[in-house]
């Protein structure tokens, strides 16, 4: 989906992703022993299995029509599936798109996210990262 893979939908890289879920799931309560965080290239199935035992669970939510394609994707294929919920989307109480807009605009957010993931939003400089490119964008 050319809409997600752009750089203002996702300005984050992998490490900072990846930083940002295991330090809320830590935030949360869990272990490392709970869970595993792996960076996946969701749109190159047949590299899978250089990236996570295939015997996993990929636990998936649906709001819309991409989350129904991919669970659709993983059963295909065999992977074993856990769906923690489908929703309308307009059941979805916050959307990235709407904190990311927030940031490159200069507009509170902090209180829509984690304690630990808006302190690592504004180290990383997140927010003035999606200002300029919002610049860019706009030429």
């Amino acid at each position: 989906d050319p809409e997600r893979s752009s750089p203002l939908a996702n300005p984050l890289t992998y490490f900072e992703r990846y930083t940002m879920v295991r330090a809320v799931l830590f935030e949360a309560g869990l272990t490392p022993r709970e869970f595993s965080v792996v960076p996946l290239p969701i749109n190159l199935p047949e590299l899978y299995l250089y990236y996570v035992p295939l015997e996993a669970t990929f636990c998936l939510t649906i709001y819309d029509e991409w989350g129904r394609r991919k669970l659709e994707r993983f059963r295909t294929m065999g992977l074993k599936t856990e769906l923690l919920w489908e929703r309308p989307a307009d059941e979805k109480c916050i959307k990235g798109a709407d904190i990311r807009r927030r940031m490159a605009r200069g507009e509170p957010w902090e209180a829509l996210v984690p304690p630990v993931t808006a302190h690592l939003m504004k180290g990383w400089d997140i927010p003035k990262r999606l200002a300029d490119m919002n610049k860019q964008e706009k030429g």
